[in-house]
């Protein structure tokens, strides 16, 4: 499964947005350019590549979109997706009546090719003070009685573990949030999705930090994380920016770090998802969020598939039996694993990653491959598949 934003726009696709997802020649928030020649509808930006012609994107509002990258991922072999849904979107307003729009497409491209898909809430946008996680429970009512999310009109594809639909909710234990995590009403929140004899009966998956087991390096230092999580059916730990190719043995320290959290999880009944990426980029976006700290373009190199494999590998490997890959169609940090282009536009002060002179479909592909030997329908292997001509 992967993760979904979903949050892309462009200038003319009637969104509700004042900035748009690609920006322009000076300001931009994205680091991968996606290859946008399968799209149906495409918009005009100010970047411009290497031939002279101006290079386009898309928008997530459009049906067709969604439907595209539904398409894919049953081309690759692609299971699913969670849907990204921010606290913000939570509350009434524009963000969240275009989040709906999306939802309910992704929910019938689900359906139309038989993906998986699930809502994963992302906590970013809750303040320090004076609101809770209670627009979640009324959100999710929502999601359940107006858009009906757990029961699609077509062939049901919500994912489901041990016969429960399956909920997300991320950001929980990470130390440079506003939130505490003690005064947010999360054991009501995952009392309710577990227990509520209406909305409930779900089965809780959280998104926690690299080291929620030690509680230190990424992880606040409070004992009260384990209570929290010990009371979810399923942890996924965030491993963006944790690992790199560029450390000396950097996968063996992935290796050992989930073969001690899935111990501690048996140990707790609680079942365990690793995450991998194919890279790392926001060279663009750090410019402007963090002026006193750029990031070079391409942090953590992709090279051509190989770290992307070596992470999925040595999961599966250690004995991983679902892995959470971030993400879909990140094009901000660059951690996209659908059609990204090998020929992004060229600006004076805007750069972008390129695919190290691979197919554009290269991580959607090793994704799939990946997924057949998860389910052992064929041997994995340590070394990156190639695929033949």
């Amino acid at each position: 499964m992967a993760g979904y934003q979903g949050w892309f726009r462009a200038a003319g696709d009637n969104s509700a947005a004042r900035h748009y997802a690609y920006g322009n020649e000076t300001h931009s928030s994205i680091d991968a350019w996606p290859d946008v020649s399968e799209y149906e509808k495409t918009y005009e930006t100010p970047f411009t590549l290497k031939d002279g012609s101006k290079a386009r994107f898309f928008s997530s509002l459009d049906k067709s979109t969604v439907d595209l990258h539904f398409k894919w991922m049953q081309q690759y072999g692609v299971d699913g997706v969670f849907m990204q849904r921010f606290y913000n979107v939570t509350k009434e307003g524009n963000g969240k009546k275009e989040s709906a729009v999306i939802l309910s497409n992704a929910l019938e491209a689900a359906s139309k090719y038989k993906r998986a898909i699930a809502v994963m809430y992302d906590l970013s946008g809750l303040p320090a003070k004076g609101e809770d996680c209670s627009s979640i429970i009324a959100d999710w009512k929502y999601l359940v009685d107006t858009l009906k999310v757990t029961r699609q009109s077509g062939a049901n594809t919500y994912l489901h573990e041990n016969g429960k639909p399956v909920v997300c909710i991320w950001g929980i234990g990470f130390p440079d949030r506003p939130y505490d995590i003690r005064n947010i009403g999360l054991e009501r929140l995952i009392d309710f999705l577990k227990n509520d004899p209406v909305y409930g009966h779900c089965t809780v998956m959280l998104g926690v930090p690299t080291a929620w087991r030690e509680l230190n390096a990424d992880c606040v230092h409070d004992p009260y994380l384990h209570t929290i999580i010990k009371k979810a059916d399923i942890i996924m730990p965030w491993m963006v920016q944790r690992f790199s190719p560029l450390l000396h043995n950097d996968m063996d320290r992935y290796r050992d770090q989930i073969i001690n959290d899935m111990e501690w999880c048996r140990q707790h009944n609680i079942e365990y998802v690793p995450c991998v990426c194919p890279g790392f980029s926001w060279h663009n976006l750090s410019k402007h969020a963090f002026p006193e700290d750029v990031k070079p373009v391409g942090s953590i190199p992709r090279q051509g598939g190989r770290f992307y494999w070596q992470q999925l590998s040595t999961a599966m490997l250690a004995g991983a039996e679902m892995i959470y890959v971030a993400m879909f169609d990140e094009v901000n940090e660059g951690t996209a694993i659908f059609k990204v282009s090998d020929n992004p536009p060229v600006a004076k002060e805007v750069s972008f990653i390129d695919m190290d002179g691979k197919p554009s479909d290269l991580y959607l592909w090793l994704t799939g491959e990946a997924a057949r030997m998860l389910r052992k329908e064929k041997p994995l292997t340590l070394q990156q598949p190639e695929r033949k001509p």
